[in-house]
C-alpha cells in the first residue's frame, strides 16, 4: 500500500466492514514519536536557501526521508524546520 520510504509503511493494515458487507482497508493511526528520545545522528544549522529535501539527502541519503527529520524535531510541518536561518535542527539516526 505504501512505499518502504513512507512514514506509514510499518503501520498495521486493518480492515473495516461496512453495513452492506464492503471491506475497506486502512492503516492504523500513526502517533508522532518524542523527537528528543530519537537517537541523534547530527545537528544541522539552517542556512539561507536551505531545502529540507537536500538536507535530508545529504545527511540520511534519501530526500524522501524528510519525515524522519520532522519526527526528530517534533513537527508535522516540514516548512517550519527551514523557515528560520540559524535554527539548529536534529537529524536522527536513520530508521529502517
Amino acid at each position: 500500500m505504501f512505499e518502504y520510504t513512507s512514514r506509514y509503511y510499518n503501520l498495521e493494515t486493518l480492515e473495516y466492514t461496512t453495513a452492506d458487507d464492503r471491506k475497506i482497508a486502512y492503516k492504523r493511526r500513526r502517533f508522532l514519536p518524542q523527537g528528543q528520545a530519537m537517537p541523534l545522528l547530527q545537528e544541522v544549522t539552517v542556512l539561507e536557501g536551505d531545502r529540507l529535501d537536500l538536507i535530508t539527502y545529504g545527511t540520511l541519503g534519501d530526500p524522501l526521508h524528510f519525515w524522519q527529520v520532522c519526527d526528530a524535531n517534533n513537527t508535522m510541518n516540514p516548512e517550519e524546520l527551514i523557515a528560520e536561518v540559524g535554527k539548529i535542527i536534529r537529524i536522527p539516526t536513520p530508521q529502517v
